[in-house]
């Protein structure tokens, strides 16, 4: 059942090394398909408007499974300098000029939360569109998790950001953050070794 309304964006974070992982992460099987697969799918079935994915230039693995996919390599970001972390891809996926005229909120979604439940991901697209000015973010406890919905304020600042990492963006930036509180743990949980693979792979 979709939820987001079609302007809603998908940042897809796909440029890590998932050196702790020792092997591609988001290319690891995952409820019957690969996690890229799993997470354009659940997106998709969210009702996102347009779903955007971040890579490496040089990943020729993750390009081919996207081309499986039937994923579109027009919605593909680049990020040059991968090396510089997570923060440089949000950066990059805040200049591309490739989204549509309609989108007006992001979903900032990592490459490691295949296992978030749809029904969280409801509650926060619901809460967000209640919240469409501020960034909102789902709470555990009263800690902000991800993923990070932004909106169009955000994404601007974002573009020439005067910080290097997203902690110190969303920190000093002077548009209204919000918690969506949240009971799923799995928001504290990241699919980043082999022993989170096993542990976490068995929710499918």
């Amino acid at each position: 059942m979709a939820t987001a309304p079609a302007t809603l964006g998908v940042i897809l974070l796909g440029a890590g090394a998932s050196s702790r992982m020792g092997r591609p992460k988001l290319l690891l099987p995952w409820c019957g398909t690969t996690v890229i697969g799993h997470l354009i799918s659940q997106w998709q079935q969210l009702g996102a408007g347009q779903i955007a994915v971040v890579l490496r230039p040089d990943d020729s693995a993750l390009a081919a499974e996207l081309n499986r996919l039937n994923f579109s390599i027009q919605q593909c970001i680049e990020n040059p300098q991968p090396e510089r972390g997570m923060f440089s891809s949000i950066v990059c996926a805040a200049n591309w000029t490739g989204w549509h005229t309609e989108i007006s909120q992001w979903a900032v979604v990592l490459g490691d939360q295949p296992h978030l439940q749809s029904e969280t991901l409801r509650q926060l697209l619901t809460f967000a569109a209640q919240n469409p000015n501020a960034i909102c973010q789902p709470a555990l406890g009263g800690q902000e998790k991800h993923p990070v919905i932004l909106p169009p304020q955000a994404l601007c600042e974002l573009k020439k950001p005067v910080v290097d990492t997203l902690k110190d963006f969303l920190k000093l930036t002077a548009v209204p953050r919000v918690q969506c509180a949240v009971d799923d743990p799995g928001l504290s949980l990241d699919l980043d070794t082999p022993e989170d693979y096993k542990r976490l792979s068995v929710s499918c």
